[in-house]
């Protein structure tokens, strides 16, 4: 069943899916909930600059690419990969292919995944999490700055460009997938995976937020995320194993970030509140007139 015959229908999908999924992690209109994180970013200027940061780090890792066709670094580490793992993701793909799982773990990897930081950021604006949001920008950038020196000097293929028993199933659902979605991700940008790492991230961070029906949903998200990259035929287990050790430590590492500018903007706030509360309306040691 094809699912996705354009990056339209892929960004159809994930507007929808964000709605649903901010629904769900609010119990609220998410028309409230994006309206709350639309507000914040017109008046807190540190909560832009973090989107803004976020926003450039994905453009840097379009940039990745096209730096990448210039060099002339010619090393290729996918066969020291395959030399360790041999028939691992074959043997995935033998035991489970089926077309209904293929139609629902195509979902999740193209759309859920994505629409997860989407969501993430507008549940926690909205629910007054600050530093979960803080956390989960610098989460997410710390994924992208340590992930694309290994793209650049040790590139790995999918396994299914050099493994010729496994089959890239993704175009069973996303025919136009080469054409249509290549440019978002390299052939040989498998090393960390960052499907793993991000959706190991988001869960994490859901978990330490209380938001128990968002922890819940994205860590069974992130297990059938991590799941496809296998399914499909794309990610080595390597690949995995370094995306799921790169999740844990940038959640960790954004959640100590988040602490220190959490604490900053509640200390400018203090000042802000007690200013304004010094402030007289009226001037009291202004004498009366006669």
């Amino acid at each position: 069943m094809v699912l996705f015959h354009s990056m339209g229908s892929v960004s159809l999908y994930t507007f929808l899916a964000v709605v649903a999924l901010l629904a769900l992690g609010t119990f609220s209109n998410p028309i409230r909930v994006a309206y709350s994180f639309v507000r914040q970013l017109v008046t807190s200027r540190m909560y832009l600059l973090h989107v803004a940061m976020v926003v450039f780090i994905l453009f840097l890792n379009s940039v990745e690419m096209k730096i990448e066709q210039r060099m002339t670094y010619n090393y290729d580490f996918t066969g020291v990969i395959y030399s360790f793992e041999k028939g691992f993701v074959a043997g995935v793909q033998s035991l489970f292919e089926n077309p209904v799982l293929t139609v629902i773990l195509g979902f999740m990897y193209i759309v859920v995944f994505q629409s997860l930081l989407l969501s993430s950021l507008g549940i926690y604006s909205f629910e007054g999490r600050y530093r979960m949001f803080y956390a989960t920008c610098y989460a997410i950038m710390i994924n992208y700055l340590v992930a694309i020196p290994f793209y650049l000097f040790f590139p790995v293929n999918e396994v299914w460009s050099y493994d010729t028993s496994v089959r890239f199933i993704m175009l069973d659902v996303f025919p136009s997938f080469e054409t249509q979605y290549r440019a978002l991700s390299g052939l040989d940008n498998c090393f960390p995976s960052l499907h793993t790492s991000i959706s190991v991230t988001l869960a994490v961070l859901a978990i330490r937020s209380g938001n128990k029906r968002w922890a819940w949903f994205t860590g069974i998200s992130a297990v059938l995320i991590i799941f496809a990259i296998f399914y499909m035929g794309i990610h080595w287990l390597s690949d995995m194993l370094a995306g799921t050790v790169l999740g844990l430590l940038a959640s960790a590492a954004g959640l100590k970030l988040s602490a220190y500018t959490a604490s900053r903007n509640t200390l400018a706030d203090s000042k802000a509140t007690s200013k304004l509360v010094k402030q007289p309306a009226y001037d009291t040691k202004r004498s009366p007139e006669v």
